[in-house]
C-alpha cells in the first residue's frame, strides 16, 4: 500500500501564492509519475501539473506559467508552487502517485484551496 500526505493548503487572495506538497510511504517503488489534480465543486477531477520519473512535465492550460511542479518520483514526494493565483483556482487539490509495476493509481485525501476575490 501507499500513502500520500498533502500539505500546504488554505485560503489565499487572488494575485498570492501557496505552495502544496506531498509526500508519499509505503511501497513506494516503481513510481512511474506524481502529480497534482484538482476538482471544483460539481465539476470532474482535472490534471493540473505532473512530473514523470524521466523529470518531464506536463501542465494544464489554465495554469502554465502560473504554476509550477516539483520534485523527484524517485524520491516520492512533489510539491507544487501556485503564483498569481485566481479565484477560478478554488478547488480541492489532490496528489497522485501512478506506479507503473503493478499499473495501480494512488491518491491523497485533497487539500482545500479557496481563493478568495
Amino acid at each position: 500500500q501507499v500513502q500520500l500526505v498533502e500539505s500546504g493548503g488554505g485560503l489565499v487572495q487572488a494575485g498570492g501564492s501557496l505552495r502544496l506538497s506531498c509526500v508519499a510511504s509505503g511501497k513506494i517503488s516503481s513510481i512511474r509519475l506524481m502529480g497534482w489534480y484538482r476538482q471544483a465543486p460539481g465539476n470532474q477531477r482535472d490534471l493540473v501539473a505532473t512530473i514523470d520519473n524521466t523529470g518531464s512535465t506536463d501542465y494544464a492550460e489554465s495554469v502554465k506559467g502560473r504554476f509550477t511542479i516539483s520534485g523527484e518520483t524517485a524520491n516520492a514526494a512533489v510539491a507544487l508552487q501556485m503564483n498569481s493565483l485566481k479565484p477560478e483556482d478554488t478547488a480541492v487539490y489532490y496528489c497522485r502517485l501512478y506506479r507503473g509495476g503493478d499499473d495501480i493509481d494512488y491518491w491523497g485525501e485533497g487539500t482545500l484551496v479557496p481563493v478568495s476575490q
